[in-house]
């Protein structure tokens, strides 16, 4: 009989570790993209996309209530993401880094 893991032995960190390499080892935009495709849902991918995009407009000092106005992203997503930036693990700051020096983002 196959034996099938332990789900009390999860480690999170060592499976989110598993899931950064994984991103880290796509090089395309083209293939992150269909990466996220297969793995979040429609829903998922929106809620990841309305945090990235609110970003900008909070580095630009753009009133939560005016964000709302301009995306339609809640004023409770965009201050967790104020939160994040002021406060989180600096994941945002690396890639706000890496995509203001691709010359696409120019």
């Amino acid at each position: 009989m196959k034996t099938r893991p332990d789900p009390r032995q999860k480690d999170p960190q060592a499976d989110l570790e598993c899931l950064a390499r994984a991103f880290a080892g796509l090089t395309e935009p083209e293939q992150v993209t269909a990466f996220l495709r297969d793995l979040c849902t429609p829903a998922e991918l929106e809620a990841l996309a309305d945090r990235w995009k609110v970003v900008p407009l909070l580095q630009q000092g753009v009133p939560y209530r005016e964000i709302h106005e301009l995306t339609g992203v809640s004023v409770t997503t965009t201050g967790r993401v104020a939160r994040s930036l002021e406060h989180g693990h600096r994941g945002y700051a690396a890639a706000i880094a890496v995509t203001s020096a691709t010359p696409e983002s120019e």
